[in-house]
């Protein structure tokens, strides 16, 4: 049961890393991605120069992802049919554009 409109972008945060939410609206338009939800954010120790993002670990209907950008890090779940790798492909995909 896919939507043929793609998926959905919910908004639960004010605060979101600099330029995910453009990326996150591309991957809604992929098949098999149905809800993307941008979590808790923090700080961490090393530094990304640019925005990066890594499938982290299978969650139930999905997966999370760690969004980096700077010092900071973004939680972004993503409820999906997708497997691992189809998703990591996705993903480029969305960067690249």
């Amino acid at each position: 049961m896919s939507n043929s409109n793609g998926g959905r972008l919910v908004w639960n945060h004010s605060t979101h890393l600099p330029g995910l939410i453009p990326i996150l609206e591309r991957l809604t338009s992929y098949r098999g991605i149905q809800t993307i939800t941008p979590a808790v954010i923090g700080r961490a120790k090393s530094h990304s120069p640019q925005l990066q993002l890594k499938v982290s670990v299978p969650i139930r209907g999905g997966f999370k992802l760690i969004a980096r950008a700077g010092k900071t890090f973004q939680e972004v779940f993503i409820l999906t049919e997708l497997s691992k790798g189809e998703l990591e492909e996705a993903i480029a995909q969305a960067l690249k554009r």
